[in-house]
């Protein structure tokens, strides 16, 4: 048999068409850690920066959100925002809002690298080249906030018993870190880290499938000046994100508090150092009311916090295409 033999009835003004790849399903992970024309470490940079300026802009909003949460017989015991304000600044004065910020610093950067890179990862695997699938952004999420809580939880920690310290307490981050590991062991640096996925989890649900939906509803109101408006598309569905999903999950910032800044300033221990066991003791001493303390400051610690957030990181991504030669990319709201 001819191996050269030509199909019957070809016609020569027919050329053959290149196969294409088949797009169906989930791309690999190789291809996702440089989609968006950027590379892995570019995601990871972009999300380390605007960690840290989140952070660092709100810190003293998540401050007082700290002391609000506390129970017991810590130097503030008022719910009000007020006077929550009040207390730390007749007792510390300005400086009182910014006790914990280099524990902070220390942790946000590598955590939020570690989240926003897993988070571009996971949606474009997810995803199967869908844009506008909500589902895969919401379980992106989840996954990106599991993975970053594993390197935010002990600094979030220090930091927050830096924060209801008085200075004798803890003189410094390294001071608390070596105190705490003295007396309670590696444990009490992740006493919190169940409480935190499992408040973090629907939270960053809740977040990323809202960021996307009103942004994407935000650009379709005038697709024309997506250019101009891009740094408001991208704060504006970042605050929104942020403000809903904090107050829906603000029972269990409470109980991850009382977990994390156990023992210190007359704040109760907890042997178990299960949720239920914390709810109990919230509910006992204060009521149901107990559960939402310190509401306001984290809707508005995380809605600016968020917009900062978004709109940093998106920045660093717009930088970076443009570094690596695709700043045409850059006019897309992605």
């Amino acid at each position: 048999m001819a191996t050269d033999a030509k199909p019957k009835f070809q016609n020569p003004d027919f050329r053959p068409i290149p196969q294409q790849p088949t797009d169906y399903g989930p791309p690999d992970l190789a291809a996702a850690s440089s989609h968006d024309g950027l590379h892995f470490w570019q995601f990871m940079i972009a999300g380390s920066i605007a960690g840290m300026v989140e952070h660092m802009a709100m810190f003293p909003v998540d401050t007082v959100k700290t002391h609000m949460q506390a129970l017991g017989s810590c130097p503030i015991k008022s719910v009000g925002i007020r006077q929550a304000l009040g207390s730390i600044m007749k007792i510390e004065g300005p400086a009182g809002l910014y006790r914990g910020i280099a524990a902070m610093g220390l942790g946000a950067g590598p955590a939020h690298a570690v989240y926003f890179s897993v988070y571009e990862i996971s949606k474009k695997y997810f995803s199967g080249g869908n844009p506008n699938n909500s589902a895969a952004h919401a379980v992106s999420g989840v996954f990106a906030t599991v993975a970053s809580d594993t390197v935010l939880t002990p600094m979030d920690m220090v930091k927050q018993r830096l924060q209801l310290g008085n200075s004798p307490l803890y003189k410094g981050v390294w001071d608390c870190v070596k105190k705490v590991f003295r007396e309670d062991g590696i444990r009490a640096f992740y006493a919190s880290y169940r409480t935190t996925v499992l408040m973090n989890a629907p939270f960053t649900a809740v977040h990323f499938a809202t960021y996307e939906a009103v942004k994407k509803g935000l650009m379709e109101i005038s697709p024309e000046h997506a250019d101009e408006e891009r740094l408001i598309v991208h704060a504006t569905a970042g605050a929104a994100a942020g403000g809903l999903a904090s107050v829906v999950t603000t029972p269990l910032d409470v109980v991850k508090t009382q977990l994390q800044c156990q023992g210190i300033c007359g704040c109760d221990r907890f042997k178990s150092g299960s949720i239920g066991d914390v709810v109990r003791t919230i509910l006992r001493k204060d009521g149901y009311r107990g559960l939402v303390r310190g509401w306001a400051p984290r809707m508005l610690f995380h809605a600016p916090a968020a917009a900062i957030c978004w709109s940093t990181y998106e920045a660093s991504k717009t930088f970076f295409q443009e570094l690596n030669g695709g700043g045409s990319n850059s006019g897309t709201v992605t």
